[in-house]
């Protein structure tokens, strides 16, 4: 129980569905859309694509979409992926042969093809109750009369405002300037575009007007981008791989995302007796610290699109590969942090959340465009924000996530669910760009090691080894005795602007009961009925 002298927020418990997610309009609308009888997918759907109105910088529909679901009734978990994949016409040897080494994320080749929408439609189609129309309704309602500014999100608008260019100017800045809390932001090309898809599914946006008017833009400025490639945008759906951390099985989905690196460090930590460590002393940040930067260096190494790294997961994934790599950590002296090899690219916006109804259909879903603002750039005649999750690639030729036209490039965003006994106990994310598996391990040992409540549990001071910089970033949260003592180890210690990553999650307890729970860090919360 929390002390209720201390600042802080309660947890939200409900019988009859939940949604938790980072701003309260978002939250809101999905409980509407259960109260009026739809069900999980219906509300994450409703609940994600509002978001986009809510955090521009953040993400949109020009971005992309991973899920889990749990089905009603049943505690399997099923996979989904909904991310784009680079234009045919595009490979890193083109890119090389032009003296280029990295693929920069303010390049228009780093525009991968927006597959979100093509998941919603599918999701919605799949697992739906009550029609793609009735989740589109919220989102098409505020874009027209327009979303009062939250706090973090004023805050992510002024610091990535400079991120905008061209037409993502005009769509996304309030009389050239950034967008203040408190002020209304309205966006009716993008309502526009949104009852045509309500009316006419996914066609509505890979062809016709409204891909032609991505085309055009894109085309105009250098991009390699052809109707083709739109009209082959698909989703498609994929079995999750999991890990076992003290009778705690984390479930991920499988690359292109990250979540297999989430599932290496619990597999490292395993080793360490974590749980008889303080769980906000400079031990435990330590061995995480270190575990990080074995996982995330394996991930550099390894993980691509799964056509073509599939092959390389049973080594990233077998426990002689993890005890080998915590025989690597010292106890009082810290690994240099490898610099990622692939990409200097790092983000820290995209939008979490995760919806339960009263049949207990459990959905775990992110949605992003990447980098704050994704390219900065928007097209011409609808606004649509164009994602740049093509600076995840690398061009280091015959690296297992090389640019390919037609290959996804690996990304950091990764939803995550956890089972007991075969039982889903919780859904839950970890927003934050490269943070996001590391951000998974520290809320599942906060709750697992340190029997935190949920909300405790996302509340806790965090710090990240971050590949960009070899830095720790280390929240205001932590103690300065904490801070001499991993400076002592050999981290060298950075304070960041943003906080570390911003989470959510839905506990499903025995008795039917879900709590939620909803990272303080963010505008948002939980909210159930």
């Amino acid at each position: 129980m929390r002390d209720f002298h201390k600042p802080g927020r309660s947890a939200v418990f409900a019988q009859n569905g939940m949604c938790a997610t980072s701003h309260p309009f978002a939250a809101r609308e999905a409980v509407k859309i259960l109260e009026d009888g739809g069900n999980a997918m219906d509300a994450a759907i409703g609940a994600a694509v509002l978001l986009g109105l809510c955090e521009p910088a953040s993400t949109g529909i020009g971005g992309d979409m991973f899920a889990l679901i749990k089905p009603a009734g049943e505690d399997r978990i099923v996979g989904f992926n909904a991310s784009g994949r680079a234009p045919a016409a595009l490979n890193a040897k083109l890119l090389r042969d032009q003296s280029e080494s990295v693929l920069s994320i303010d390049s228009i080749h780093a525009v991968t093809m927006p597959a979100a929408i093509d998941g919603f439609c599918t999701l919605a189609e799949d697992w739906g109750k009550l029609g793609l129309a009735a989740s589109l309704a919220p989102a098409i309602r505020y874009a027209d009369e327009g979303v009062p500014v939250g706090p973090r999100t004023a805050f992510d608008w002024h610091n990535s405002f400079k991120r905008l260019k061209g037409d993502g100017v005009t769509y996304y800045a309030n009389d050239g300037a950034p967008f203040q809390a408190g002020e209304v932001f309205k966006h009716p090309g993008q309502a526009e575009v949104l009852r045509r898809i309500a009316k006419d599914g996914r066609a509505a946006f890979y062809e016709g007007e409204v891909m032609q008017d991505m085309l055009d833009s894109l085309n105009a400025m250098g991009g390699l981008h052809t109707a083709e490639d739109f009209a082959n945008v698909k989703c498609n759906y994929t079995a999750p791989v999991s890990a076992e951390y003290a009778g705690v099985e984390l479930v991920e989905l499988p690359p292109n995302g990250q979540g297999v690196t989430a599932l290496l460090m619990a597999k490292i930590l395993s080793h360490f007796d974590i749980k008889s460590l303080d769980p906000m002393g400079a031990e435990r940040a330590h061995l995480e610290a270190e575990a990080s930067k074995l996982a995330y260096d394996a991930r550099n190494r390894f993980v691509g699109d799964l056509d073509v790294c599939e092959h390389l997961l049973e080594h990233m994934l077998s426990d002689e590969t993890a005890a080998k790599l915590a025989a690597l950590i010292s106890t009082d002296k810290a690994i240099p942090t490898p610099v990622a090899p692939v990409t200097s690219a790092v983000h820290r916006d995209t939008v979490y959340l995760t919806t339960a109804d009263k049949d207990e259909m459990v959905v775990s879903m992110i949605y992003s465009v990447f980098h704050p603002f994704g390219s900065g750039m928007a097209s011409a005649k609808f606004g649509i924000n164009f994602q740049n999750r093509g600076a995840g690639f690398t061009l280091q030729e015959g690296h297992p996530n090389e640019l390919t036209g037609g290959n996804r490039p690996m990304h950091t965003i990764i939803p995550a669910m956890m089972r007991k006994d075969g039982k889903v106990i919780a859904s839950y994310g970890v927003m934050g760009g490269q943070y996001q598996s590391c951000g998974h391990i520290r809320v599942l040992t906060n709750i697992v090691d340190f029997g935190m409540t949920p909300q405790q549990a996302l509340d806790a001071a965090r710090c990240f080894p971050d590949p960009e910089d070899g830095k720790l970033h280390i929240e205001r949260g932590y103690g300065e005795d904490v801070r001499v003592a991993l400076t002592a180890k050999g981290h060298e210690l950075h304070e960041p602007v943003t906080p570390v990553g911003g989470a959510q999650m839905i506990f499903l307890h025995e008795n039917g009961v879900y709590e939620g729970a909803s990272d303080p860090r963010k505008d948002g919360c939980a909210i159930g009925w």
